[in-house]
């Protein structure tokens, strides 16, 4: 996992909750693991889910709520998109 995203956002989140962030979301990967920023600000996020019924979204969820230790986390949009918005609440 590469910690230097995850610790970027929980700054963040030290400043400013919520904090909603974009996260471009690509599924079925070997594990789940915040990869890359993008120029845009948007964050890459390698799932191990295939999107089937929700699967993805979850994991993406649980992981996110998981590494930065969240009380809430919420999809405001895209929901069946690739790309997300995503609000974050300690």
């Amino acid at each position: 996992m590469n910690t230097k995203f995850v610790q970027q956002i929980a700054d963040d989140l030290k400043k400013k909750s919520p904090l909603y962030i974009k996260v471009k979301v690509q599924s079925k990967a070997p594990k789940t693991e915040i990869a890359d920023q993008l120029e845009d600000g948007t964050y890459k996020v390698k799932v191990a889910a295939q999107p089937i019924r929700g699967a993805a979204n979850a994991e993406l969820l649980k992981f996110l709520k998981k590494n930065l230790g969240l009380s809430d986390i919420q999809i405001v949009s895209g929901g069946r998109d690739s790309v997300k918005l995503i609000r974050l609440t300690v």
